[in-house]
């Protein structure tokens, strides 16, 4: 491991630089990975795995999209408790609620010496709702990745990689540690940072509800009505709230942190935003505060267990999509992203420029 200094407070991180490709493969030579589920996350693990040469095989209810990916039935695409017997170590990637569903069905397959993989502690920590409780005789690990599936997949065809957590509930082989970070890996994170499943599942919905997601939408459509009642264009009100951040400084803070992005801007913009952001928080900071305790004490994942499992779900969340994605600001949305200019590439920057970083932006 190597030790990294993270503002003042030192964490131990594994790099590919301490557990190398070639050693993940030699920790699992000889097993096969089965992933189980096809939808979100499962995709990019499937393929990043089976393209840095661990064999893989694919466990799925649909097989529509697999066989898209090229998974082929009967070789290394198959039924789910067809793939959970075969497999030794288990990716079980189907979605939280159905990981309750599935679980009486599935458990049988888990035999001793398997290792059970998630890539979220949701079922094992609120096991007293999901009712998810592995036998004593596999390894319980964790490898999750902190971004979408979609991004797992395009970082590592791109080279690079997203950072995962990782961490051990229960080590029945004796090699639970080392089948966990080759997964890692395996998969392609950019690093990994130690965790437990308990703290993973609670920042993880956290994140989610709040800053990655929830808050950063509810902020937008806030912003967006303000300017649309005082008579701005719905294009300049998308631009000045979505666009600006997207295209433009959100890669800055990536790049080097968000003092790096003020150093970018005009002095107007700079002491506009250093003055207004401690009222966001003084604001916000109680919202997180009940997001927190609700996440801590299981009300959060109640409502998803309970929402989720229902017969009509997909159809009602359909329906929130379709109403968020009709809404006018997202509609203004697509009609800003239609006249981005065709020469740019998917860093968003022209061909034959060197980008923005350390000019004035405003």
């Amino acid at each position: 491991m190597a030790r990294i200094d993270f503002g003042g407070v030192k964490e131990d991180i594994v790099t590919r630089k301490e557990f190398s490709l070639a050693k993940a493969r030699k920790t699992l030579k000889g097993e096969t990975i089965a992933v189980i589920g096809y939808g979100v996350q499962a995709p990019a693990q499937a393929l990043n795995l089976k393209d840095n040469g661990f064999k893989v095989i694919v466990g799925a209810r649909d097989h529509k999209q697999a066989r898209k990916d090229g998974w082929k039935p009967g070789k290394d695409l198959f039924s789910i408790d067809e793939a959970a017997e075969k497999g030794t170590v288990i990716l079980y990637l189907v979605s939280d609620a159905g990981q309750m569903q599935l679980w009486k069905s599935f458990k049988k397959h888990l035999t001793p010496g398997k290792a059970l993989v998630f890539s979220h502690g949701f079922s094992v920590v609120y096991k007293d709702q999901t009712k998810v409780i592995p036998p004593s005789d596999v390894d319980v690990l964790l490898v999750a990745p902190k971004g979408s599936g979609l991004n797992v997949r395009r970082n590592f065809l791109a080279g690079a990689g997203i950072n995962s957590s990782f961490a051990v509930f229960q080590d029945a082989t004796g090699k639970a540690r080392e089948r966990c970070i080759a997964l890692g890996i395996g998969i392609g994170s950019g690093y990994l940072f130690p965790t437990t499943f308990q703290k993973e599942v609670v920042s993880d919905l956290t994140g989610e509800r709040g800053v990655l997601m929830g808050a950063l939408a509810g902020i937008m459509e806030a912003q967006y009505e303000v300017l649309r009642k005082n008579g701005h264009s719905p294009s300049e009100a998308f631009n000045e709230t979505v666009e600006e951040l997207t295209q433009s400084l959100i890669r800055l803070v990536d790049e080097n942190g968000m003092d790096w992005m003020y150093a970018n801007c005009s002095t107007t913009a700079q002491r506009g935003a250093l003055d207004w952001k401690p009222k966001f928080k003084k604001a916000t900071l109680p919202v997180f505060r009940d997001l927190y305790a609700s996440v801590k004490t299981g009300k959060e994942t109640r409502r998803v267990l309970t929402t989720c499992s229902k017969k009509d779900y997909r159809q009602r969340l359909a329906q929130e999509l379709d109403t968020l994605g009709n809404s006018e600001m997202w509609q203004a949305g697509k009609a800003v992203r239609s006249l981005r200019p065709k020469t740019t590439g998917k860093s968003g920057i022209a061909k034959g420029t060197k980008g923005v970083a350390g000019r004035t932006m405003k």
